[in-house]
């Protein structure tokens, strides 16, 4: 059997902490006159009753010490349980959700994914329009910690190549975690700060650039009006998002390294090269496809070109045109870049940029021992040696990606969804990427019409793919439950 009580104990945590923050948009819709002051107030204590006790019931005078089984369980209940109760204020606000379009929305946000299933955001109370972004903020620190300290010991999709001395035993994690979250905190809130406050300058409004502030460094994308981004129509606020959304792209552990006085590993990481140069590229093409088809030129061209790519390699998910409308081609390559996503270590989504950089170079390598069997061709990363282990797990996670996708899109297709919006869908999800592709969940729509079983197969996938799929899934094996 497995040992709840650490777990219990450290969910508390969690669950008494997004508690804790419903307060902050109880006061906002106090201060404002809105009546859903009180929907946040209960919320908050319902979340923060439930928390404190499952702290009490896992609380020990030794600090938590996690095995391996646990550290998966935390680490999937963490997320689906902190939806549920940040799901409280969607269901019991005005908006009146159903159970499984609160869910929905609650998962987006912690998951940094942006698809929503709410219209008329400008009409919102303020209160809910800043728990949305407060879920971006609370999900994206969540997500780089995670993802420094927990998956590489986990040895999840190849991230066991990032493992330190410090995770490299399950019952040293929480420590690490700790010790992570306090050392990329300062990073992660800097650059939001200086986001918020660029968003000022270029004119939105202090709330605006708040929420936007926090949605764009957690590559989120969830925004306070329905047109997104595209409502102030600003170049300037363009740019400035465009920016934030690669550093929030980029690997976190690298800015850690360049405050340490080597700012060289940035521009060296393999990770970052690839990203800019798949960045740039398609903003060429989409530069000249735009052009030739008379649908933007000049400056306008280049950055709505730059802003869409870097905005769904990101996996943000903001809007300022409806580039679903462009046409096949800038469909076909909005469709690649949603699915190749981000770097490790990063608030982004998608298969990473890590992972692709293994599967050519293992690529490349069985082409060479066809050509040289009896060369040694050693495979590297980053310059450190790659064993098998890595590049096998890759592979595996490879396939079960497509695996996942392809089973997500077929479902939605059954359901009655036309062909592109069950493609787009399942690989927005899976990648938390936010919107999708066609006129129902591309920039322009929602996903307020797919219907509740897809809201909930869909709340699943973001899950899942948020979590690296292994993370997830691997509890439905008997074999995890067994002593």
């Amino acid at each position: 059997m497995i040992d709840l009580r650490p777990i219990n104990a450290i969910l508390g945590l969690f669950v008494t902490l997004l508690g804790a923050m419903m307060l902050l948009p109880a006061l906002v819709d106090l201060l404002a006159g809105s009546d859903d002051w009180s929907v946040f107030a209960a919320s908050s204590a319902v979340s923060i009753f439930i928390g404190v006790a499952l702290y009490s019931s896992g609380r020990t005078k030794e600090p938590p010490k996690l095995n391996v089984r646990q550290a998966f369980l935390l680490t999937t209940l963490s997320w689906s349980v902190l939806a549920l109760f940040a799901s409280l204020p969607f269901m019991w606000s005005q908006l009146n959700l159903s159970f499984g379009g609160a869910v929905f929305e609650a998962m987006s946000g912690l998951t940094t994914t942006g698809s929503s299933v709410i219209t008329g955001l400008d009409a919102l109370p303020p209160g809910l329009l800043l728990w949305r972004a407060l879920l971006h903020f609370y999900g994206g620190i969540g997500i780089i910690v995670i993802a420094l300290a927990v998956l590489p010991m986990l040895r999840v999709g190849g991230m066991q190549l990032f493992r330190t001395e410090s995770s490299d035993k399950s019952e040293k994690m929480f420590p690490a975690a700790a010790q992570i979250a306090a050392s990329t905190f300062g990073i992660y809130a800097g650059l939001n700060l200086l986001c918020i406050v660029a968003y000022t300058l270029a004119g939105m409004t202090a709330f605006d650039a708040v929420l936007h502030g926090m949605s764009t460094v957690a590559t989120g994308g969830f925004s306070s009006h329905d047109a997104s981004l595209g409502y102030y129509d600003s170049p300037t606020i363009e740019w400035i998002a465009t920016l934030f959304m690669i550093s929030g792209a980029l690997p976190f552990a690298l800015y850690i390294q360049v405050l340490r006085g080597r700012p060289a590993q940035l521009t060296r990481n393999p990770e970052v090269r690839l990203f800019l140069i798949i960045v740039a590229v398609v903003a060429v093409l989409l530069v000249i496809y735009q052009e030739r088809s008379g649908i933007a030129h000049g400056q306008t061209a280049v950055r709505h070109a730059i802003f869409h790519v870097v905005n769904l390699m990101s996996t943000t998910g903001f809007a300022i045109v409806d580039y679903s409308a462009w046409g096949a081609f800038s469909d076909a390559l909005f469709f690649c870049v949603m699915f190749l996503g981000g770097c490790m270590g990063s608030t982004a989504g998608g298969f990473k940029m890590f992972r692709l950089i293994v599967v050519a170079k293992t690529t490349l390598q069985q082409f060479m021992q066809m050509l040289y069997p009896n060369g040694i061709f050693p495979l590297t990363y980053d310059r450190r040696p790659m064993g098998d282990d890595v590049s096998s797990s890759v592979f595996a996670f490879s396939m079960l990606y497509v695996a996942v996708f392809i089973f997500v899109a077929v479902t939605l297709a059954a359901s009655g969804l036309d062909f592109i919006t069950a493609l787009s869908a399942s690989i927005s999800a899976l990648g938390n990427v936010g919107p999708g592709l066609g006129p129902l969940v591309g920039p322009a729509g929602n996903f307020s019409t797919i219907g509740e079983g897809n809201l909930w197969l869909l709340s699943f996938t973001m899950l899942v793919g948020r979590l690296e799929l292994f993370t997830v899934l691997v509890l439905v094996l008997p074999r995890f439950w067994r002593s």
